[in-house]
């Protein structure tokens, strides 16, 4: 990923945010699916 990037959109209360690569990188995991619902403390991605 290059910085700037989108890396995901996480709707909460009708309202969509991207979150965005800080820095170039390499993600490892994605630890969701489209559609779930994902708890407050949930690692979303996780990153080499």
């Amino acid at each position: 990923m290059e910085a700037g990037q989108p890396l995901a959109v996480v709707e909460a209360m009708k309202m969509e945010n991207i979150l965005r690569a800080e820095k170039a990188g390499v993600v490892k995991a994605a630890n969701f699916a489209a559609g779930d619902s994902l708890a407050v403390d949930a690692a979303i991605l996780e990153f080499e």
